[in-house]
């Protein structure tokens, strides 16, 4: 950081993705004096972005760059370029003159769940994955406070034999505590249907089982939302791009160690009952969603609310009262 003055009219500017393993010494005063936080894009970013990239792409009338925004949560302005130039040569396989909706929304897909994989799947493999799917889409539909179901597809996408696509209506910057159940308890619903259904389990639930581990984990460590361990912080600062924590050894006891392992499977036991309980109370509709995801593959918002004869799931707004939230983002399903 040596040999430049305030003379030479000189301004250093630096990014990076690791702040944490910075040198102190590099952050004293004199040195870099302001750091600019950069956070994703929200929706109105989201649309500024978008108008850039289509600048030079003919859309069609029925395309809402507002509309997309609204549905674009989570991305990044190169996941946007990605969205457009995905969109584009959709519209070009398609011999078309201009960018319809449908092609951005297809495109998102395959963004969001990847591409699709061809596979020869047995009928009873088909079913199964079909009540897998179905049984989140449903806990989507009837969990207050769940994120609406957009799409589930029983066609093979990335390391996924079946996707159920879930999003925000708006971005999320707090999270409550009912909020993070509901997301375990949809994130269990796969498992659920095939315990209700077959009565007998299968590895497909493998990365909701993981998924639905870290938030409960969370709850527990980072967000203070164990009542037996109150508001004390039990998990170090991790960072995404190294992995594990930072400090040496962890910060509590191994009888805190018991406690947390408790509170864990405490949380993950009730939302899995409550999703064992809500898909038997539902059978007729989960029979429903999964006859038509035989038939079709996959399904569109309308689609799913049409086939099952339920409504979307009740805002949390409605509640009377939420008792705790968290400032932090819990993850992606």
């Amino acid at each position: 950081m040596d040999g430049f003055s305030g003379r030479e009219g000189v301004i250093v500017l630096a990014a990076t993705n690791q702040p944490d393993v910075l040198d102190r010494a590099l952050l004293r005063q004199g040195r870099f004096d302001r750091r600019v936080v950069v956070n994703l894009p929200d929706k109105i970013g989201r649309e500024a972005i978008l108008k850039v990239h289509t600048r030079k792409v003919p859309l069609s009338d029925d395309v809402r760059l507002g509309e997309l925004a609204s549905a674009t949560p989570g991305l990044t302005g190169a996941d946007l370029q990605n969205l457009v130039n995905e969109a584009a040569l959709l519209a070009a396989r398609r011999e078309q003159n201009e960018v319809r909706n449908k092609d951005f929304l297809d495109a998102l897909e395959k963004i969001v769940l990847g591409p699709e994989r061809p596979l020869l799947l047995s009928a009873e493999d088909r079913e199964r994955i079909a009540y897998h799917e179905s049984g989140h889409a449903i806990l989507g539909l009837v969990v207050r406070g769940a994120d609406p179901v957009h799409r589930v597809t029983i066609v093979p996408r990335g390391q996924a034999l079946g996707v159920t696509y879930q999003r925000p209506q708006t971005d999320r910057y707090n999270y409550p505590e009912a909020y993070l159940r509901a997301r375990i308890v949809g994130m269990l619903g796969g498992r659920a249907a095939e315990e209700v259904v077959y009565g007998t389990r299968t590895t497909g639930a493998e990365s909701d089982i993981e998924q639905a581990t870290a938030l409960a984990r969370g709850m527990v460590t980072r967000w203070g939302m164990s009542d037996k361990l109150g508001m004390v912080q039990l998990a170090q600062r991790q960072n995404p791009y190294l992995g594990g924590g930072f400090g040496g050894d962890k910060p509590f006891s191994e009888e805190t160690a018991r406690i947390i392992d408790a509170e864990v499977q405490r949380i993950i036991d009730e939302c899995h009952e409550q999703a064992r309980s809500l898909l038997t109370e539902h059978r007729k509709s989960l029979d429903a969603l999964v006859e038509a995801l035989l038939a079709r593959e996959t399904l569109g918002e309308q689609e799913i609310l049409e086939a099952t004869g339920l409504p979307a799931a009740p805002d949390l707004d409605n509640r009377p009262k939420v008792a705790r939230t968290l400032h932090a983002s819990p993850g992606s399903q």
